[in-house]
């Protein structure tokens, strides 16, 4: 598994319009080859920013199963234009964790 990791900035006064944007863009991603999940969270300390988390099972499925298809250019087309600057995209691998478990 590889968890596709993204700090969003949003430019100011788009944060209502860019969450609209991403429920409809959701959809998108979840449709893909390789896709297993994916949480936004928005920043409690700056208004504008959020994470984005997408866990892929390759890597090769988000760089070029998703980025090289025609459904990426939608996703492109409902939120690139929200960002300033342009998001770094990283991606990881785990190698420790664990879950705690609720009584």
């Amino acid at each position: 598994m590889v968890l596709e990791v993204a700090i969003l900035n949003v430019k100011s006064g788009e944060a209502v319009a860019f969450e609209q944007a991403f429920l409809q863009a959701q959809s998108i991603i979840s449709s893909m080859n390789g896709y297993v999940s994916h949480q936004l969270q928005k920043c409690m300390e700056q208004e504008n920013r959020y994470i984005l988390l997408v866990t892929w099972q390759t890597l090769e499925d988000h760089t070029q199963g998703f980025r090289q298809s025609a459904e990426y250019q939608q996703w492109k087309a409902l939120l690139h234009h929200f960002y300033d600057p342009f998001p770094v995209v990283e991606h990881y691998q785990l190698l420790a964790g664990n879950k705690r478990l609720e009584s």
